[in-house]
């Protein structure tokens, strides 16, 4: 029996993406989906074509300081009503938040209408607002079998299901991964919010290698337009071929090709460096909220798929010491690799599917 099922999504690609995923997955079910959004969740090219989209009001407390708290409760009270108005107008089978104060109005709409409602948490540390649906929501899925600031008397409605991926990234992880290879791939990608020190640092410790593994070494750097030149001079000087640039329109198909990944540590990028099965060195934002970006890494470096190295430390030499070690030693990085992909869940999209559509089934 098919149904209708509302994901209340925004804010940034960490939220949307695997919303996007799930929508994909419940769409090749027979069911139909609509997304309640901000306007910043209408930003992403490529997500969401076709499916129905309201935008509601919204604020974030966090970003907006104690003087505008009035206005943004006002905010997130409108959106609640706009959400209700189209909750009973769609009658719902159930709703799910992805977290993130975009996603507020809506779950507070569908808990007072008492719609089947559930969240996902994409970070190894719940979010504050799924915090604080937590004891209200029917089900909380989660993408780590760790959860840091999960109550453990929500431990009855939490379910494991992954952090859904784009279906190219678990096309990626049936690529073969030889470590052996004679030519070894290096990525650098800086996510959604940016590293400058990712620019500075991995040229320096790329110059650091020894001389063997440079003539091996190809570099694929997502880096800001402003850093570009002294990039390509830092690689050309160390005789490290070098390709450069702000943007990646096909960052899975890099991904696939890469021996080694040098990232941030968000949700989505965690997620689809192990289920694509590449070992990399991880760098947490330190602004990241909750500091959540280093749980997210350590519960890849537990598997052994990654080496977490805190911004502060995160050198040239202590970069270029993580590198050789893998590099110069297949055996090492194949276990590397091997250790990431075990953290992967690629059924990720399948398991909140069942689990968005037995909340709705149950009511």
């Amino acid at each position: 029996m098919s149904g209708l099922y509302i994901l209340a999504a925004g804010g940034t690609g960490g939220h949307m993406v695997p919303a996007h995923v799930l929508a994909l997955e419940l769409r090749a079910r027979g069911h139909a989906v609509h997304l309640v959004t901000d306007t910043r969740g209408l930003r992403f090219p490529g997500l969401f074509d076709g499916v129905p989209r309201t935008v509601v009001d919204s604020g974030s407390p966090g970003r907006s300081g104690w003087r505008t708290l009035p206005a943004v409760a006002m905010s997130i009270w409108r959106g609640r009503g706009a959400a209700r108005a189209l909750f009973r107008e769609l009658r719902p089978s159930a709703v799910i938040g992805f977290g993130g104060y975009p996603a507020l109005p809506s779950l507070l709409a569908a808990l007072s209408l008492k719609l089947p409602s559930l969240v996902h948490e994409q970070n190894a540390v719940l979010g504050r607002v799924n915090r604080f649906l937590a004891p209200r929501v029917a089900r909380i899925a989660t993408s780590y079998a760790r959860v840091r600031r999960l109550d453990g008397g929500w431990a009855a409605r939490t379910v494991l299901t992954g952090n859904p991926v784009r279906t190219e990234i678990v096309a990626a992880r049936a690529v073969p991964f030889v470590a052996d290879s004679p030519r070894l791939r290096l990525l650098v990608t800086g996510g959604s919010q940016g590293a400058a020190i990712l620019n500075s640092v991995v040229p320096a410790a790329v110059a650091l290698l020894p001389e063997t593994l440079r003539a091996r070494l190809d570099v694929t750097h997502q880096g800001r337009d402003e850093d570009a030149v002294m990039m390509a001079e830092a690689y050309r000087a160390a005789g490290v071929g070098a390709d450069i640039r702000a943007y990646f329109t096909d960052l899975p198909a890099e991904i696939a090709r890469a021996h080694v990944v040098i990232a941030r540590a968000g949700a989505s990028t965690v997620a689809e460096l192990a289920v694509a099965g590449r070992p990399a060195i991880l760098v947490p934002l330190p602004i990241a909220t909750d500091d959540h970006q280093t749980d997210n890494a350590n519960g890849m470096a537990a598997a052994g798929g990654a080496i977490v190295v805190p911004q502060p430390h995160f050198t040239p030499e202590r970069v270029a010491e993580a590198l050789t070690g893998w590099l110069a030693d297949p055996k090492a990085l194949a276990t590397a690799a091997a250790g990431a992909r075990s953290a992967g869940h690629p059924d990720a999209a399948a398991r909140l599917a069942d689990l968005v559509i037995a909340t709705g089934s149950a009511s």
